[in-house]
């Protein structure tokens, strides 16, 4: 070990005496995320990221009830986030042509009263837009005074 540290030494002070530069040390490996990144959210649907993972929407599909529910988590996309009761703006897009759909409020029983965590709508329309091939869209939501828009591309269903 001591022989190894003398050549390295040798050889920086050669290197530098003939003008070139020492050489760098390799740079340490990243450090991991700090959290777990969820394949899906606590009710099994899709995760749409808000912000820099400041939040999560979770957007679930029920066939048997045709209903598309959409819940407001947490940034580890466990615990429900109860926002301003307000419809939501759900924007899809189908074969370039775009189409908007209000989620209504559907505060669960923790919610406190004014504000909702579950925001949903059974217009048929928007469960096959979701279906269509390549659809793609947008969730507009304000959470704590500050705007979110939150990709959507591809979805999952309720069990």
């Amino acid at each position: 070990m001591r022989f190894l540290r003398l050549t390295d030494a040798l050889l920086t002070a050669t290197l530098v005496a003939f003008g070139a530069a020492p050489p760098v040390p390799a740079a340490p490996a990243s450090a991991p995320h700090a959290h777990a990144h969820p394949a899906e959210g606590p009710h099994h649907g899709t995760l749409i990221e808000l912000g820099r993972e400041d939040y999560h929407a979770e957007l679930v599909h029920d066939e048997k009830a045709d209903s598309v529910t959409i819940y407001i988590l947490d940034a580890a996309a466990a615990q429900a986030v109860p926002i301003a009761a307000a419809p939501l703006m759900l924007n899809v897009r189908t074969a370039g042509t775009a189409q908007q759909f209000p989620l209504a409020e559907q505060p669960q029983g923790t919610d406190p009263e004014g504000s909702s965590s579950a925001f949903s709508t059974t217009d048929k329309r928007l469960g096959r837009a979701l279906h269509t091939k390549g659809a793609t869209g947008h969730l507009n939501v304000e959470i704590a005074g500050k705007r979110y828009v939150g990709r959507i591309g591809g979805h999952s269903h309720a069990p």
